[in-house]
């Protein structure tokens, strides 16, 4: 069992006071359960990325385990054979499951593992079996584009019979959920190379780098959501393999397409040439004071609200920006630097937007943030402003915002919709921050509820917040205050992952393939009984995706392995 370290079993006895954060009004799993009725799945499936378009990973789970052996096969329903690497989160809806590996499991005759291929994976969801696989063969233009072995990272979607999702290729796809197993070969594609029930039946195709000039780097990877008719998707542009020169600045970064036909709906540009690495984040989907948004991260490190009818025109309607890095904040190549993009996707929770920034995992360990905002407020929301040495507001600059050496100045924003900030806290107060006192960079989506904020990061912290209050005994440089921070686990080891809280139970995974679980509570002493969590489980090898529930199964992806776990194993 890993240890906690001490400083952190000690509630924090600052700032507002510390409540049992188990008595908030708001419930997720009831707006997730809502939100599912907008779409043609069971009523606790888990037909998306994050579940619903909230992206908060709180779904409706009773008597789901905390202990199981991969080994002895102790509450393991089935499993499943997935590639040599996988990143996609599983997706549950109408009796099926769908996974975004590579090809290392070989399920196609026509392509044997030793074919690299990003694949879509689909099973059945009662007993495990091998359905039909969607195939996306390398593009030639290699690993600056398509990088070896990385397969499909993202997650579909699901309404109905039809799935949508994005391909390593760069490529929107909308499939039949049914593949050719109804004897037909739907929609206006019909380029497949066969009709064989093991395979994808593809409806349309939107290939982003031949029609809007998108150049991804390394990998595409969004996971789409839908509004309606609308699907909204991040385009992946960003940096050739110099890592310095963008190839397309003027490719859009953020585009809605109508959901039936592929056609483009509207496109936006806002990351431009401040793309700082890569685009790899997903949308969410909120609705505040009766006005819809759809809320993008950039690679850029901004968070871009808009309104999704678009303006009418072909272009976004911009409703808010954020700025996810301090004003100082440097760029510089290999992770060196403090500036960060946004790779998680940001969460609502009751009425509010929460959001958190990083790097390329391979970039390596370093400071981080979690904002939460509110979106009610229009224009730039940042907490502060880059203003030039006359108080004249600066254009936005890709490597540094502010270069306080050139006499360049950092101001409070007016118009600022920060609730909180957090990026360090001196929890013991003895006037130093610590490592474990601190945010670090994290791809990781956060995952709330009972107004508990729990998020990972590539330090491998575990970190437990709260969602609203606000520790005001202590003011950040930008002139925000954190949240009021709980306690803090250290798991040591990187979490790529995201929290899944379910059944009063909060899990995560990490690169050992270790799975720990923690009570529902703000009190380390019942989150974490003797300093320990509740349970810690291996699976194996390295976890890079998050667990999901859906119809009282737990479901765990390993690098190779789909676990579907349940106690009762019916």
């Amino acid at each position: 069992m890993k240890r906690v370290r001490s400083l952190f079993a000690v509630l924090a006895t600052v700032g507002l006071v510390v409540g049992s954060g188990l008595a908030a009004d708001y419930d997720p799993t009831a707006a997730y359960l809502k939100d599912l009725t907008t779409l043609k799945v069971g009523g606790k499936d888990w037909p998306q990325w994050g579940g619903w378009s909230g992206k908060n990973n709180t779904p409706e789970g009773q008597n789901i385990p905390i202990e199981w052996d991969v080994d002895a096969g102790t509450n393991i329903k089935w499993t499943a054979k997935l590639g040599s690497q996988s990143y996609g989160n599983p997706v549950i809806a109408n009796g099926k499951i769908y996974v975004g590996t590579n090809n290392g499991a070989g399920h196609l005759k026509r392509y044997p593992s030793n074919v690299d291929l990003g694949c879509l994976l689909c099973f059945d969801e009662k007993t495990g079996k091998f359905l039909w696989q969607h195939s996306s063969p390398k593009l030639p233009t290699g690993r600056v584009h398509d990088w070896p072995l990385q397969g499909i990272c993202c997650s579909p979607i699901v309404d109905g019979e039809r799935l949508w999702f994005v391909t390593s290729r760069g490529e929107v796809r909308c499939l039949d959920t049914e593949g050719f197993n109804d004897g037909e070969n739907d929609g206006s594609y019909t380029a497949e190379p066969n009709e064989n029930k093991d395979e994808a039946d593809v409806l349309w195709v939107f290939d982003m780098m031949a029609k809007l000039g998108v150049s991804q780097h390394n990998m595409c990877s969004c996971s789409v959501t839908l509004l309606g008719e609308t699907l909204l998707v991040n385009t992946s542009n960003g940096l050739d393999e110099s890592h310095i020169n963008l190839p397309a600045p003027n490719a859009p970064s953020f585009i809605a397409l109508d959901r039936n036909t592929g056609e483009l709906l509207w496109t936006d540009k806002s990351p431009g040439k401040n793309i700082l690495h890569g685009q790899w984040s997903s949308p969410t989907v909120g609705v505040f004071d009766g006005q819809t948004q759809v809320i993008f991260a950039g690679g850029d490190g901004w968070v871009y609200s808009f309104d999704p009818a678009g303006d009418g025109n072909g272009n976004s309607k911009l409703l808010w920006k954020l700025d996810g890095n301090p004003k100082d904040s440097k760029w510089i190549l290999g992770g060196r630097g403090t500036r960060n993009n946004i790779i998680a996707t940001p969460v609502i929770y009751d009425g509010l937007v929460y959001v958190s920034v990083g790097q390329d995992p391979e970039h390596g360990e370093g400071p981080g943030h979690v904002w939460c905002i509110d979106p009610t407020k229009r224009g730039d929301v940042s907490s502060t402003l880059a203003k030039d040495a006359g108080g004249k507001v600066l254009e936005t600059r890709r490597l540094q915002a502010v270069d306080l050496e050139a006499g360049e100045k950092i101001e409070a924003n007016p118009n600022s919709a920060v609730i909180w900030h957090y990026a360090s806290v001196d929890s013991n107060k003895n006037g130093k921050i610590e490592f474990e006192e601190t945010m670090h960079r994290t791809i990781g989506t956060a995952a709330i509820k009972n107004d508990l904020l729990f998020i990972s990061d590539f330090s491998g912290l575990f970190h437990c917040l709260d969602a609203k209050k606000i520790d005001e005994s202590t003011t950040n440089e930008d002139g925000t205050h954190p949240p009021v921070v709980y306690w803090k686990y250290d798991m040591f080891a990187a979490a790529w992952g995201s929290p899944l809280i379910v059944d009063g139970k909060v899990y995560i995974g990490d690169e050992d393939g270790d799975i720990a679980i923690f009570k529902l509570s703000s009190d380390p002493e019942v989150a974490m009984p003797n300093e320990e969590p509740i349970a810690e489980v291996n699976v194996g090898n390295a976890v890079y995706s998050s667990p999901v529930v859906a119809n009282d199964t737990l479901y765990i992806a390993n690098k190779s392995t789909l676990f579907a776990i349940s106690a009762s194993k019916e």
